[in-house]
């Protein structure tokens, strides 16, 4: 439960487009995971650009209630630790948004051309689990 707890204050920061300086505090959050919501509780830090290694998605035009998206998690085979590799999801012109709960339904939906699915290497963050 911690480490999802963390998980989901890391998206919210990046979610919100927030920088967040060396000295940042701690703090809260939530988002999406394989469909459930989590939190987070962690120190954010900035990586090099491009170093990023866990996805995470930021809904940049989504639907109310929408949040980040962590593709992994604490118990997954592929986490590292909240090592974020952001990506950009905007719902294309034409398109009702709708919540986007896992990397699986961000996925689906880019297939389906709902969305547009862009890396954003220089977004990169890590958020360890505490």
């Amino acid at each position: 439960m911690r480490s999802r707890i963390a998980i989901l204050a890391a998206a919210t920061a990046v979610a919100a487009g927030v920088t967040v300086p060396a000295t940042a505090t701690t703090g809260k959050g939530s988002l999406f995971h394989d469909g459930a919501v989590v939190g987070t509780v962690v120190v954010p830090a900035h990586v090099a650009p491009g170093s990023g290694s866990d996805p995470f998605y930021k809904v940049t035009n989504g639907a109310a209630g929408q949040l980040g998206i962590a593709g992994v998690a604490p118990g997954d085979g592929p986490y590292h630790g909240g090592d974020w590799q952001v990506w950009l999801v905007t719902f294309n012109d034409g398109v009702t948004p709708y919540l986007l709960t896992s990397d699986e339904a961000v996925f689906a939906a880019r297939d389906r051309g709902d969305v547009t699915v862009t890396r954003i290497p220089d977004n990169d963050f890590r958020c360890p689990v505490t």
